[in-house]
């Protein structure tokens, strides 16, 4: 029998612009009625249309379908039904990490304001970090140019992060110098066999003292805003080690107002 392409397509289960996708990539092959361009189909287009999507229901791509719909041995059905199944296992494999991170996070943030301004220690791994500007200041820099997409494509395992010469917390200058990067611990880099270019900073180990505090619009990174921190530090008898960094964890939009919880680490001996 022949049917129209509407017909057909509600017969199937399919709709007319999958019809007509599957008759570009040849297919299936209507008839075409030249005196009122209609074109039609007939029961072998459906067994045709019925394999060829058995055969993207298990995730192959359509112009390899398409391969399959005109050569298809058994050898050939299970060699394209493999490779599938790798871009599956992949799939699934970069899914499983995302999740775990995002369970990560949201652990992280659930507890952020009742850890606001609560000292305490942590050892941090080592990251690399690519340095993006001077204060708050986008730096105009070829190599950061070149660089910054890959590590924009690692989000969320990268994060924005600060920070700040050791000696700047210690000076008596409440101002002090300091910059934003994009950071990944060591083991990210690792686990993506990133190329690290040698514009891209090392960060060690440390143990640090560790706090989440707020800072709000228009409010800069100041030795008064970590404070608390050097206190603490001082009244444990600690002393500070090394260059602090920090972490952008969130930052709110209420009414028109924004705030960021970020998380500052100063190593210590």
């Amino acid at each position: 029998m022949k049917y129209c392409i509407g017909e057909f397509a509600s017969i199937l289960g399919v709709t007319a612009d999958t019809l007509r996708l599957y008759e570009k990539h040849d297919i299936v092959r209507p008839t075409k009625d030249n005196s009122n361009n209609y074109r039609y189909f007939n029961d072998l287009d459906a067994r045709d249309l019925l394999m060829s999507r058995w055969y993207r229901s298990m995730e192959i791509p359509l112009p390899e379908v398409a391969l399959l719909m005109k050569e298809s041995s058994i050898e050939q059905v299970m060699g394209m039904m493999q490779q599938s199944q790798q871009s599956l296992e992949e799939e699934i494999k970069q899914k499983t990490m995302l999740l775990n991170k995002m369970n990560e996070i949201h652990k992280e943030l659930k507890e952020i304001e009742s850890s606001l301004y609560i000292c305490k220690l942590k050892q941090l791994p080592g990251m690399y970090r690519l340095k993006q500007t001077d204060k708050n200041a986008l730096l105009k820099n070829d190599i950061v140019k070149s660089l910054v997409n890959t590590w924009m494509d690692r989000l969320p395992y990268a994060f924005y992060s600060f920070k700040i010469e050791d000696a700047g917390v210690l000076s008596s200058d409440n101002n002090f110098d300091y910059s934003w990067g994009l950071t990944l611990p060591e083991e990210e880099v690792q686990k993506f066999a990133m190329d690290i270019d040698e514009y891209v900073e090392y960060i060690s180990p440390s143990t640090c003292i560790s706090a989440i505090m707020l800072s709000t619009d228009g409010h800069y990174i100041t030795k008064k805003s970590l404070q608390f921190m050097i206190d603490y530090i001082e009244a444990n008898g600690y002393t500070i080690a090394g260059d602090v960094v920090g972490k952008l964890m969130l930052t709110e939009k209420i009414e028109g107002n924004n705030r960021s919880y970020l998380e500052v680490n100063i190593p210590i001996l």
